[in-house]
């Protein structure tokens, strides 16, 4: 189950449309570890953004720790 914040009207550069465009943009928790014993203890935050017009997602991890 993925916690999400999403910021209405963001734009930023697409590596794939090559120029700045509408995203959507949120923050997920996620899920590192494929192991069910340590995936409790895995989760990290996430900013997840989505180009609106051709769709490419990328994700970063936020916390580096």
């Amino acid at each position: 189950m993925a916690a999400t914040n999403s910021a209405p009207d963001m734009t930023e550069p697409c590596s794939n449309c090559e120029r700045t465009t509408p995203h959507d943009v949120s923050v997920e928790i996620l899920t590192e570890s494929a192991q069910p014993e340590n995936a409790e203890f895995s989760r990290e935050p996430y900013r997840v953004s989505e180009c609106m017009v051709c769709g490419t997602t990328t994700s970063t991890r936020m916390n580096n720790a």
